[in-house]
């Protein structure tokens, strides 16, 4: 921290004076006394009120030396009436600055008075560096906050408000996304059925829109809550008409392009949402059993290549193949086969029994062909698998001929239901070993794969499903079944009734659920509209090595999805959504869509919104060139897939709003939007713009409870965020405030997934009352203090000199956390450095100077010096993860803090980050290691005085005199340096918290061996022997400490030398005040 603004503090009300410097005072040979400055203080209001040192700062020497506090404490009390004479010359700690945050009541007011301040926007108004854009992914406008959206939003105003701090321009634009099934269901859901018959698609928008900014506005008071900074005035919905017109945009510069396109292909589709699906729309739950069956397929006919290895064998030969989808045997066009791999005729012999057993208790049936093996039968399977399929059958293969898979092509075999000749193909390397026969039952009408081998030999993409997953009358027997119910069952009936099945037997394995309705979904061949990856997917893995991914194993993810990644179907069949601006011939249904036809909707949707799709005919969708023909045409009625809407919002967001530049400085999300917005987002962005829409991209996991299980209501698990929040009840289910949660979310690393609960809360919740006991220790310390008072770095004693060193490289190492966003590494920084460093050191043994050392005295100001740098530094650096409490403890300080051009900085935020104080970084190695050696020594010290006063022979350690002998003469010479030192400060009875330290020359003497409790400290080659025995002296009434100089000052008998010269000296100043 720059030491300059220190020299900027200024106490409200009081009167200014210089401070004289310790370099003057030697002159007047006042070193090696307590030296006080004079000065006179006029409060003209009272800011602090009343506390002792019960609830400030917990420190592990509690039993350790607290005399003058509990002194005055008893006195106030009126308790022990002759210890209160001193009680008026005790600086005891005061603050107004409660230890209990209160935080309900506590936070919202500040809230309140940053947005009656405007103080967001006052900041960004003052920074003039550069300008950093977080774009907001926008969450889905459907219900209330989880745990998820907090990790996620807590994230980005840490990261916002640290740049902020660093003079940056932050415009962060909230966003929400707005359209799709889950609003269109829950505006369903909420109707009868009778509102249902008169739903009109204009209606059912209405009120999907109402319910999405109902939501909006429920989730906007969720964030402010968590003290989240944004511009929430000019918030984001995809269902606003600038967003829609912009994402019309970016689909009319990619049909231009020609990376859209109309066609039929499989694509996933929800029976049970009646609509197409994106992968980032599926998911994939465990224990999902299929109904598998491996089915022969009678061959026919061989290809010339083939005759000579096949004639001998016919007519009893057969193609065996399996799959878990029964239901797709009837759209079954061909068997393929990898041309690589090896394959066998085998001969099948002897008969299993009826069932046999599999692990996990299912069984395998056994389907009419091998109950009862009569003649010769041959099957083709891959020759590798032989051994694996005997087992599993319960029969005997013996392998009649082998040849590769190549040589089978263009034979041909009779399909099981239609009785129609179908060819044997060569497949890609989707075909393996792995699993089932080496051959593949292909329905292109019905899978990726199967689709792409159809095209390349011309096979009918044949898929007889209809939208709400039923045959359709092309299945034949199977019309009007549901394909994943009875229709299934149907299918496994009749080939079995047809001797076509081996076996039957349940499978398990993940399957593709709507990740919205929770049901299984189905691959079908419809018409939709696709954006074709293929035509700009080098453009796109150059764009993703450019980017900076955090984790950086996030890059292999996005890299191995978008590099496998078929077309991308756009295409919905649902009401609410953005329209794609497509019209229809009547009678060819050829689609009519140009350049011309998307600029007229653009431009329509931007002024009145996506409604008037619906709403306005088509010719008044129509340009005025088409107007002659419009009632040649009718309005397509599919709408966009939700991540186009939200991957569009570069363009809508980034490209349109003031202030907000493209490409975004950092993306941040969850881990699954690898395959959701991030990669929706690139692919927009790659194919209209030719760059990615972000530089960096950071990822975290997901939000589990504190057994690593996913929150389920049924569970009864769900940690909800406004619950953690505003509590329930005090005991059970307390409410912690949101700096709590924002504290768990610096703790956790949250690259991977995060665990919260009860127990993680309490212990967060633990953590933030030590982190405001610092901050009300610092406070409570400076309450007389004044920007005269600093004293200069080359005066302070070394032990201040050493708190500053500590302070800075703390200061960098958080910056260092901040800037890399390992914000965990920043939690344990201020853990270790606040209870640590600060508590069970620095506070603990400053307690002394100042409460008894003197008002106005060299080392009580040397310390409220150091106190000042830590409380500014402190309250700046935890700003960006807990800024209700840093802005409370700034509006709680006792002094001004102005800005370089003059200003005084109101806020916390209004301060800047400490500016880097190399100075303090320049102290010596050779002191740096001597105070290394000092805190270990101190640590050994402890341990001593606890075995002292377990043996009842002290109670406070100011009862104790310490002995040391040092081994080593440097380590000596520089001890006994700090012990002889001028400043009080340094004394190593004061830092160890004892009445009396006596260096040895030897520890032979046989007073040495009198002394009844020693320990040892070893650091290196240096050994330091460590004695204690009861203080010399008698117990002085004020400070507690034992001198020998008790009893020999006549006006006050009671009290030490440093005492006398206290009171001595605040006499002189009030009797010099009257005059």
């Amino acid at each position: 921290m720059d030491p300059s603004p220190l020299l900027r503090f200024a106490a409200r009300g009081e009167v200014k004076l210089a401070l004289r410097a310790s370099s003057r005072l030697r002159n007047h040979g006042l070193i090696g006394t307590t030296v006080f400055v004079r000065h006179i203080p006029l409060f003209s209001r009272d800011y602090c009120s009343n506390a002792t040192s019960n609830g400030l700062l917990g420190s592990a020497s509690k039993r350790r030396a607290r005399g003058p506090v509990m002194a005055a404490k008893k006195a106030s009390e009126g308790v022990k009436k002759e210890v209160g004479k001193y009680k008026h010359t005790i600086d005891l700690p005061k603050t107004s600055f409660g230890m209990r945050a209160n935080s309900n009541i506590r936070e919202p007011e500040l809230q309140k008075l940053w947005d009656d301040n405007d103080v967001f926007s006052r900041v960004i108004d003052s920074n003039n560096g550069e300008t950093f854009i977080l774009h907001d992914g926008p969450p889905y406008a459907n219900g209330s906050l989880h745990m998820g959206h907090a990790l996620n939003k807590i994230l980005k105003d840490i990261i916002n408000r640290f740049k902020l701090l660093l003079n940056y321009k932050i415009y962060y634009v909230p966003g929400w996304d707005c359209h799709g099934l889950p609003i269109e269901l829950k505006v369903l859901q909420s109707m009868d059925q009778d509102a249902r018959r008169e739903l009109t698609p204009i209606k059912l928008r209405k009120k999907a829109s109402k319910f999405a900014k109902d939501t909006v506005k429920l989730q906007m008071k969720s964030f402010k809550r968590l003290g989240v900074w944004a511009d929430w005035r000019n918030s984001y919905l995809t269902l606003d008409p600038e967003y829609e017109a912009s994402q019309i945009e970016v689909f009319g510069q990619m049909i231009m392009r020609g990376h859209i396109y109309r066609g039929r292909k499989p694509v996933h589709w929800s029976p049970s949402s009646r609509t197409a699906l994106a992968e980032a729309e599926l998911e994939y739950p465990e224990g999902h059993i299929s109904r598998s069956i491996y089915v022969v397929f009678k061959l026919i006919s061989t290809s010339p290549s083939s005759d000579d290895l096949l004639k001998e064998f016919l007519p009893d030969l057969s193609l065996a193949i399996w799959t878990t989808t029964p239901w797709t045997i009837p759209a079954n066009a061909a068997v393929a086969l990898n041309a690589e791999l090896q394959y066998a005729v085998t001969e099948v012999s002897s008969s299993p029994q009826e069932t046999s057993a599999i692990p996990g208790g299912r069984e395998i049936k056994m389907g009419n062909v091998l109950k009862d093996i009569q003649g010769k039968k041959f099957v083709i399977v891959a020759s590798e698998l032989v051994p694996t399929l005997e087992s599993k059958w319960g029969v005997k293969l013996a392998i009649k001929k082998k040849f590769p898979g190549s040589a089978l092509e263009n034979c041909r075999y009779i399909h099981p239901v239609y009785m129609k000749e179908c060819p044997v193909v060569i497949g890609g390397d989707y075909i393996t070993t792995e699993s089932g026969t080496g051959l593949v039952h292909t329905a292109p009408g019905h899978g990726q794969e199967d689709y792409a081998t159809g095209l390349k030999y011309g096979l009918p993409i044949f898929s007889p499903v209809d939208d709400s997953g039923k045959f359709t009358k092309e299945a034949g027997p199977f019309s009007g079944l549901d394909v994943l119910g009875d229709g299934n069952t149907a299918v496994v009936k009749y080939l079995d009734e047809k001797s076509s099945i081996l076996i039957e037997e349940p499978y398990k394995h993940k399957y593709p659920y709507d990740w919205r309705t929770k049901k299984p979904t189905i691959f079908r061949a419809t018409e939709q509209w696709f954006a074709s990856v293929e035509g700009f997917r080098p453009a796109v893995m150059d764009a993703i090595n450019q980017v900076k991914w955090i984790p950086s194993q996030a890059e292999n993810r996005i890299s191995s999805m978008t590099s496998s990644r078929s077309d991308w179907c756009i295409s919905r069949q649902r009401t609410w959504g953005v329209p794609i601006p497509v019209f229809y011939h009547v009678k060819t249904k050829e689609p009519l869509i140009t350049e011309e036809t998307i600029n007229h909707v653009k431009g329509i949707i931007s002024k009145k919104g996506a409604d008037a799709w619906w709403y306005m005919s088509v010719d008044e969708l129509l340009p005025e060139a088409y107007s002659a023909k419009s009632s040649e045409y009718q309005k397509g009625t599919d709408t966009m897939d939700v991540w186009f809407d939200s991957g569009s919002s570069w363009a809508s967001v980034l490209g349109n709003k003031d202030g907000l530049h493209f490409p975004a400085d950092l993306y941040l999300e969850g881990t699954d939007q690898h395959r959701g917005w991030f990669q929706s987002s690139l692919l927009t962005s790659i194919a209209t713009k030719g760059v990615a829409p972000y530089s960096r991209v950071i990822t975290h996991g997901f939000v589990l409870d504190e057994k690593g299980l996913k929150m389920s209501k049924s569970l009864g698990n769900v940690v909800d965020p406004d619950m953690v929040i505003e509590g329930k009840n005090s005991k059970d289910s307390p409410g912690y405030g949101a700096d709590v949660l924002r504290l768990w979310v610096s703790s956790v690393d949250y690259t991977s997934d995060v665990l919260i609960g009860s127990q993680v809360l309490r212990q967060i919740s633990d953590m933030y009352r030590k982190l405001r006991g610092t901050l009300r220790y610092l406070l409570s310390n400076l309450h007389d203090w004044k920007s005269e008072y600093n004293v200069p770095y080359n005066e302070l004693p070394m032990i201040d000199k050493f708190a500053l060193f500590q302070l800075e490289n703390t200061i960098n190492s958080i910056k260092d956390g901040y800037e890399s966003y390992q914000f965990y590494k920043i939690f344990q920084i201020i853990q270790r450095f606040t209870i640590v460093d600060l508590s069970n050191f620095y506070f603990d043994v400053a307690k002394d100077r100042l409460y008894v050392g003197g008002s106005e005295s060299y080392i009580r100001r040397s310390c409220q010096t150091v106190l000042a740098s830590h409380l500014l530094s402190i309250v700046r650096v935890i700003a960006p993860i807990l800024p209700h409490l840093a802005e409370d403890a700034w509006q709680h300080l006792p002094f001004q803090y102005f800005l370089n051009d003059g200003s005084v900085a109101e806020f916390v935020f209004e301060s800047r980050w400490p500016n880097e104080n190399k100075v303090w970084l320049m102290m010596p190695v050779e002191d740096i290691d001597l105070w290394g050696k000092i805190l270990g020594l101190r640590t050994e010290v402890n341990k001593v005085l606890e075995n002292a006063r377990t043996g009842k022979l002290i109670g406070s350690s100011l009862e104790a005199k310490i002995y040391l002998h040092i081994s080593d003469a440097a380590t000596s010479s520089k001890l006994g340096e700090l012990h002889a030192s001028s400043n009080d400060a340094d004394a190593l009875h004061r830092i160890f918290i004892t009445s009396q330290v006596e260096i040895l020359p030897s520890i032979d003497s046989k007073e040495v061996e009198s002394i009844p409790y020693t320990g040892q400290y070893v650091h290196g080659e240096s050994t330091i022997w460590i004695g204690l025995s009861r203080a010399d002296g008698l117990k002085c009434e004020r400070c507690w400490n034992y001198s020998h100089k008790v009893g020999s000052f006549t006006d006050h008998p009671t009290l030490c030398s440093r005492c006398f010269e206290v009171i001595n000296f605040q006499s002189n100043s009030a009797m010099a005040s009257i005059g």
